[in-house]
Parts: structure tokens; sequence; C-alpha cells
């Protein structure tokens, strides 16, 4: 398959782009296009051909549910078999923008959707881009992460041609998105509201919305042969290709441990990656030519820090370390969701920062998979 890149990156000239996307979108084809948290796969939401084919090209499992994007809630709601009052509060407060709603489905919703639950998940994205292709197409949109299954998702239309280039129809290149983390899920089909994806929507926006917020706390479901009930909870997510590890502790002893391991490569010539925060990056003394470096953004901006973390990824990835080694990012706000995708990505590989300095742990003792030294 051919994959044409659309421009759409000025959105005063980019007709021409979004009108030949909806056509292909209409033929049942698969384009990939931005919203402000990363760039999704879509395929219409009422084409079950067509959404078999996202599965396909992301080479995604089939029980993993996608969640479909409309241009505004009446849309989105519409399919839903019913629709509680919190999910029109949180609409009213917080879509468009990066949040997606668990509702009953309608009969209408094709089981390629749901992954097999009785549920849906529906979203309005906050981009202007994706906004016109959705009211340009006049319908809804599935759309997940536009990357190879377990990849770290898209954050440009570069990433999504290195992923997926020649295995779908076309890319609707908006530009960078905005908020670099995928949307926040949360289930309004049990009693109480209960996040299941932290993402781009802060928890404590919630909860100052709605009061009691459960929160899903299980990295990763057991495969119990069940659906799961939101993307991000089974298998393995946004990973890069070499082994991850996650300092964690407090941010003191983090820094030592990193300091450690940072010398170790240095001093033994070993191709290790790593991922930090601007200030870790002053106190190691980092050059800022180094490519087996990337540096996330100052601690303190986390909106910063989740904007760069799959771009960080990939760009560590691109060049071809045996190990990257993560500064663990903690706090409030969406350094929370920042925390919870580097735990998915590196599959509960967490290094305790205290032992990593207490037993000398050396990259060679994370390569052979003994991270206690």
């Amino acid at each position: 398959m051919r994959t044409r890149m659309l421009s759409a990156t000025d959105l005063a000239t980019a007709a021409k782009a979004i009108d030949e996307a909806a056509e292909i979108l209409r033929r049942g084809g698969l384009v990939a296009f931005p919203t402000e948290t990363v760039y999704g796969l879509g395929a219409d939401a009422r084409d079950g051909t067509a959404l078999r084919s996202i599965y396909a090209a992301k080479g995604r499992p089939s029980d993993n549910p996608l969640i479909v994007h409309a241009a505004d809630a009446p849309r989105a709601f519409s399919l839903a078999e019913s629709v509680a009052t919190q999910a029109h509060m949180l609409a009213d407060a917080f879509w468009p923008g990066p949040l997606s709603l668990v509702l009953p489905k309608s009969a209408e919703v094709p089981d390629e959707v749901s992954g097999g639950l009785q549920s849906v998940a529906v979203r309005v994205p906050d981009h202007p881009v994706a906004l016109a292709l959705l009211e340009r197409f006049d319908g809804p949109l599935a759309a997940p992460s536009a990357n190879l299954s377990g990849r770290p998702s898209p954050t440009s239309a570069k990433h999504v041609w290195h992923d997926l280039a020649g295995r779908i129809d076309a890319i609707l290149d908006g530009g960078e998105t905005g908020v670099g983390l995928e949307s926040t899920v949360v289930d309004l089909t049990t009693p109480i509201p209960c996040v299941l994806r932290l993402g781009g929507l802060p928890l404590e926006s919630l909860e100052r919305l709605l009061g009691d917020v459960e929160v899903a706390t299980k990295l990763r479901e057991t495969d119990t042969g069940q659906p799961v009930r939101s993307p991000g909870l089974k298998y393995r997510h946004y990973a890069p290709n070499a082994p991850l590890y996650v300092l964690i502790g407090d941010r003191r002893t983090v820094v030592h441990a990193l300091s450690q391991l940072y010398r170790d490569a240095k001093d033994k010539g070993r191709r290790a990656g790593f991922l930090l925060t601007q200030e870790a990056a002053n106190l190691l003394n980092i050059d800022p030519s180094d490519r087996l470096c990337y540096v996330l953004g100052p601690l303190g901006n986390p909106d910063a820090v989740a904007r760069r973390l799959y771009a960080g990824l990939r760009y560590l990835d691109a060049g071809a370390p045996e190990v990257i080694v993560a500064e663990g990012i903690d706090g409030s706000g969406l350094g929370r969701a920042v925390a919870d995708r580097l735990q998915r990505a590196a599959e509960g590989s967490l290094l305790q920062a205290d032992e990593v300095l207490a037993r000398g742990t050396t990259l060679r003792a994370l390569l052979e998979g003994i991270p206690s030294g």
C-alpha cells in the first residue's frame, strides 16, 4: 500500500487535504490525523471491515477496544444507549478536550469498536484539524493511537510514518500535538466513576467536578480471556525497542543513582540511553550533543515533560541503545500520568534508587536482567 502524506499544518489552506482524507475514509480507508493528545488512526466507526483494518495495520489484538471520536457532544452521545447526568457534566466542562467517556453502547456500535464489551468509549477532540475532518466526513471515527501496537504513541506525522508507512492510506499532517499523552478514560458504567487510564486531563480536575472517583490501580490487567475495559490496560504499551528501566525514590537519591549509571556507561563504553528532566541533566552535566541523552523539560513543568515523553523514547530508540534508563516522575497533575506511562513502558522494571546505590548496580547487571547488582 502506498501511504500519502497530506499537509494540514496551515488550517487556512488545509481544506483540500481534509477533503481528500474524508473521501479516503468514506471508501473504507485508514487515515492518521492529529488530535490534541496524540495522532489517531481513523476509520469509519460504523464500518466493520474498516475497523478490522485498524487492528491489522497496528498489529493490535482484537479484544483491545477503540475510542470513537465525534465532532460534538450530541453526536458522541448518539453512540450510547443511555447517557448519565455525570456524562453531560463532564462533557460541558471538558469537551472538546482530552477526556474519553465509557458509556453503555447503542445497538448500532459494531463489536469491532467495543472489543466484545457492551460499552463504548467516546470523546470530542480539541484540535482544529481533527474537528474539521470529523465535520467533513460527517460521521464518527474510531481512532486508536496511530502507531504499531505496543510502541510509544506518535506525537508527530513523522512518528506515524515511521511506524505505519505502507500499512495505511494517508497521514494528515497537522504538526506536533500539544498534550503528548492519550486522553484520560473515565468509565461511567460503574456506580462510582472509575478512571481506567490516566491521561491528558488531570485526575484533580475530575475530582473537583465529581467528588469521589476511583482509579484502576492495576498496572496491567492479567490475561483472563475477558475483554479489557480500556486501551492501555493489557499487553505491552508505550514501549521503546530497548529494555527500559525507571529509577524511583526520593529526588536526591534518584539523581545520585542516575549519576552512577551514567558514569558507568561512559567508563565502560556502553550504549545506554538516558531520559532525564532538565534539573537532573544539569546536575549530571550532560553534554547537550549527547545522542543517547534526552531532556524532557523542567521537573516543575509536567505539561512540557508530558508533551515530550513519547518523542524522547522514540529519539533514544533511534540511537540503538542496549538499554534505556529513565528518571522516575512523580507528583500530581500530568506528572502522575507520565509516571503511569513510564511504568507501563518499562513493564514493571522499576529500580529503587537507594538499592542501586547500595549494591553498586551496573549497566551490565541490567542487561543481564539482574538489576539488584
